[in-house]
């Protein structure tokens, strides 16, 4: 076998591998031998067929599959003798001339093909102990854990009827239907629906119009959709909403004690203060966790710069682009309207693909000289969390994570990455800066949700920052922003009536 190197142009490789005729034909014979006394031929006794009837009857079968077998196995062999990774799968070029594929399975000419591909950079590691990060901690109050009980708490709130007018905060039922132009719309129908008034649940305009009606009113209230409302057919159109009203009811008083735990499914009120507190723990910590990252993530860009392979970017873009694509299309809005224009925002959103694939390189040659490694147990819970977000459809998911080559990648590269980041705060200079609530959650127009830098994770349909990126926005890896969306309308048309 013959390796020779014919491009080597800073990332890009290819090598031309060559079997000569006499060793194709020399593994074609071994083969033969091997099947001669096992192969049974009519008007032969076993073994004593000749080989050369043997090489007319199988020897292009042979070939063949002598021919998968080289392609199959020599690239993996050819690059590990070279100290090289490659960024994808290489691709592979032979002839597909017939004649001359017909004098290679016949060992009358030699085998050649090709190998195209980019290699992963040499990475020298840098020494991270100059990295230095300020870890935000809000301390968390009695007041704080109060406040988001009692927003929970209006799940188990109870309503006393009363014979006086509807206020702020009562709750009405009622039967209603909307109708546009004269005319009733599908889903603007509801018999018993109940409305907290206050609660912002139906569309501007339409529960300020509720105050003051009283059991076995009728009404006719009048809205305008908005004019980004989801159902085309009512957005931006004016509608009217028959309106009877069957009961209104009064808010009974909160108060945090063991009943209210006990309503909510708990044994006792301070489990419920526990519980509330380690609630609120978390959402910080995970803002706290995003914000440390995305500073030792800017400050390693700063510390590496090389060429990225342009597979791995152009498969990085094009996945950011179909999201952009995709969020463009859902809202209806145009590059325009996010004062940028397709030609600039595909320049920004380049520069963010490749922020990401160095990132990634740099995190997963940090992750490998520390040993750190992703456990089986870590892949199977991160499964079941995959299973948990899409009930009724576990089947179809397992069998995708079986069937599909690669597919545990997408489980094992963000929990690979996490521990990655653990190791860093374990090495990098920490201090810890107590904050409010307020300085905490305030983010800047570049950043966003949290996703992976070593692969990214699927979109999550939500509101984001304006589509022109800038050149930081990959800090933490966040989903590529994405121009701005409305909250998902609701079940029904006339309770979108402010979805």
């Amino acid at each position: 076998m013959q390796v020779i190197e014919t491009l080597a142009e800073g990332l890009k490789r290819e090598i031309k591998v060559v079997f000569p005729a006499k060793d194709m034909e020399g593994r074609m014979n071994e083969r033969l031998a091997e099947m001669k006394d096992k192969v049974r031929i009519n008007g032969f006794r076993p073994g004593k067929v000749p080989v050369a009837h043997l090489k007319k009857v199988y020897g292009k079968s042979i070939m063949a599959d002598l021919v998968n077998e080289i392609v199959r196995d020599q690239p993996p062999a050819i690059l590990t003798g070279r100290g090289e990774k490659s960024a994808t799968q290489p691709e592979i070029a032979m002839t597909e001339d017939k004649d001359e594929a017909d004098k290679i399975l016949a060992a009358e000419a030699d085998f050649e093909f090709t190998l195209s591909y980019e290699v992963i950079p040499a990475i020298e590691l840098k020494p991270v102990n100059g990295i230095k990060v300020s870890r935000e901690v809000v301390e968390i109050g009695e007041d704080e854990v109060t406040e988001q009980i009692l927003k929970i708490a209006e799940s188990a709130r109870s309503y006393e009827p009363k014979k006086g007018k509807a206020a702020d905060g009562d709750r009405v039922k009622m039967a209603y239907l909307g109708k546009v132009d004269g005319e009733a719309f599908e889903g603007g129908k509801d018999d018993d629906a109940e409305l907290v008034i206050g609660s912002n649940r139906f569309i501007p305009g339409f529960e300020a119009q509720l105050v003051g009606v009283k059991a076995g009113d009728e009404k006719v209230i009048n809205v305008t959709f908005p004019a980004d409302y989801p159902a085309k057919n009512l957005a931006g159109k004016e509608a009217t909403f028959d309106i009877t009203v069957k009961e209104v009811a009064s808010a009974a008083d909160i108060e945090i004690n063991d009943e209210l735990a006990t309503k909510l499914g708990l044994e006792s009120a301070d489990r419920l203060k526990e519980i509330v507190r380690g609630q609120i723990e978390s959402q910080y910590g995970s803002v706290t966790r995003q914000k440390v990252k995305r500073q030792i993530l800017d400050q390693l860009d700063e510390m590496y710069q090389f060429d990225t392979p342009q597979k791995l970017v152009d498969a990085e873009f094009d996945s950011i682009w179909r999201q952009i694509q995709t969020d463009l299309g859902e809202s209806g809005k145009s590059f325009e309207d996010e004062d940028t224009t397709e030609e600039k925002a595909r320049e920004d959103y380049r520069k963010l693909a490749e922020r990401r694939v160095r990132l990634g390189l740099v995190l997963s040659e940090i992750g490998e000289k520390a040993g750190v490694e992703v456990s089986e147990d870590e892949l199977q819970r991160a499964l079941y969390d995959q299973l948990r977000q899409f009930p009724g459809q576990e089947k179809e998911i397992l069998e995708f994570f079986r069937n599909t080559p690669g597919a545990s990648a997408n489980l094992r590269a963000p929990i690979f990455e996490e521990k990655v980041i653990d190791h860093l705060l374990s090495e990098v200079d920490v201090t810890d800066k107590t904050v409010s609530k307020e300085e905490l959650m305030a983010e800047d127009e570049a950043e966003g949700a949290e996703k992976s830098e070593t692969k990214k994770a699927a979109p999550k349909k939500k509101a984001a920052a304006k589509t022109e990126a800038k050149a930081d926005a990959a800090a933490e890896g966040e989903e590529a922003p994405a121009p701005k969306k409305k909250a998902a309308p609701k079940k029904k048309a006339a309770e979108d009536a402010a979805e």
